[in-house]
């Protein structure tokens, strides 16, 4: 299931209150970063995606060969991971195929989020996995978590905080040899 109950959000309120778990070794996690030069408040755009998801629990038998064929595709090659129409190779019968199934719940876009007028809007997606030593990303690329290629004005003043930031994430366990 790509969308799950546990998730951290950016800001919190009461309408929009999550509960608190923690990271296991063996979870999954996709990671949704959203950057923006505004205010950071992402908002629904009028723009097209070209992102979408298989809604497992809708079922409707589709009119045009286009769309069934595109349909039949999607739940083989994506029943439960997010897919984007580039990926088709007849791209005419993929979008009648999209507008058809939109249209009847069977796939959810993801929507293109966007700031005020002239802000810069920025989005990485990632999928992470947590072992029982260490982190692996799955895919999104490694340019994702490193920080370096961000900038902001804001920043961490508690020195301690700091000093934790800067520690490896994982200990290195040394394997002793076993003699014969």
């Amino acid at each position: 299931m790509i969308d799950g109950n546990e998730s951290i959000i950016n800001f919190s309120n009461p309408e929009q209150r999550v509960e608190d778990w923690e990271f296991a070794p063996g979870d999954v996690i996709g990671l949704d970063v959203y950057v923006s030069t505004g205010e950071g408040m992402g908002k629904e755009c009028d723009i097209r995606t070209s992102v979408y998801k298989r809604e497992m629990d809708m079922q409707y038998s589709l009119k045009s060969k286009h769309a069934r064929a595109f349909f039949s595709i999607v739940n083989k090659q994506f029943p439960t991971l997010p897919f984007t129409i580039r990926g088709f190779e007849d791209l005419t019968g993929a979008k009648v195929g999209v507008k058809e199934c939109v249209e009847h719940d069977l796939i959810m876009g993801y929507p293109v989020l966007t700031d005020k007028v002239g802000e810069f809007v920025a989005q990485f997606k990632g999928t992470i996995v947590v072992q029982p030593k260490s982190t692996a990303i799955l895919c999104g690329g490694r340019d994702l978590v490193n920080a370096d290629g961000y900038k902001t004005e804001n920043s961490i003043k508690d020195e301690s905080l700091i000093a934790l930031l800067a520690k490896p994430l994982w200990k290195e366990e040394k394997v002793k040899k076993e003699k014969k």
